[in-house]
């Protein structure tokens, strides 16, 4: 994970302005891997700009109350993550498959107003994400264990424990994070802790509830 991070040491590494790819219930983060399928002209076009140029494409979410701009684009969420376009491959039928290494998340100060097809933002990133294990010592690792085999063993599912267990903290908390088959909503939070400390525990909550909403859709199906 740090070696994914070696080349951005401070905020003054990372660009002002990026091209945007909103998309709705996709969570990346520090350290993390996202495949994409890109095939809409505009973002075809957008990945041609980035390997050009910085390799940085700004992940984030369309706002979560549906708002719209005048021209029926969706507001965006003011929190997201850079992602560099570490692998990419094209198809013979004019799709792109790339993949991303999350960065550090930034947070939106104003959108550019480019002329390109493709949204850009002026971004301030979050210096501290380019630590990879700041704060990694403060997560209460057995609790997010638990209520990761507590999760699994309700949905019949199974892990490769032995690369679990060999996992950093950081890398463990981001990794189950962006797994975790939550919503817009819930994936947004998780993005939005402060620290892994309280990521890992945004996501205790989050999975708890949801097991526990189980119980109790399960409970009144048998009355």
């Amino acid at each position: 994970m740090q070696a994914g991070n070696a080349r951005y040491r401070t905020a003054e590494d990372l660009p002002d302005i990026v091209p945007v790819f909103p998309l709705t219930a996709a969570l990346l983060l520090p350290g993390g891997r996202m495949p994409l399928n890109i095939f809409e002209p505009r973002y075809l076009e957008m990945i041609d700009h980035v390997i050009a140029h910085h390799r940085l494409v700004g992940m984030l979410q369309p706002r979560l109350d549906g708002a719209l701009r005048a021209d029926g684009e969706p507001e965006l969420c003011d929190v997201g993550c850079l992602g560099r376009l570490t692998s990419f491959a094209e198809t013979g039928d004019g799709r792109y498959l790339v993949s991303l290494q999350g960065v550090c998340r930034f947070r939106v100060a104003e959108e550019s107003h480019a002329k390109t097809p493709f949204r850009q933002c002026r971004i301030t990133s979050f210096a501290t994400d380019l630590d990879a294990e700041a704060g990694a010592a403060e997560v209460d690792r057995p609790a997010l264990l638990k209520a990761f085999r507590a999760y699994l063993k309700a949905n019949d599912l199974d892990a490769d424990w032995e690369s679990v267990s060999r996992a950093e903290n950081a890398t463990l908390v981001n990794a189950l994070s962006m797994m975790a088959p939550y919503g817009a909503a819930e994936k947004q939070a998780l993005l939005e802790a402060p620290d892994l400390k309280t990521r890992a525990e945004t996501l205790i909550a989050i999975t708890e509830f949801a097991l526990a909403r189980d119980d109790e859709n399960f409970g009144s199906s048998l009355q």
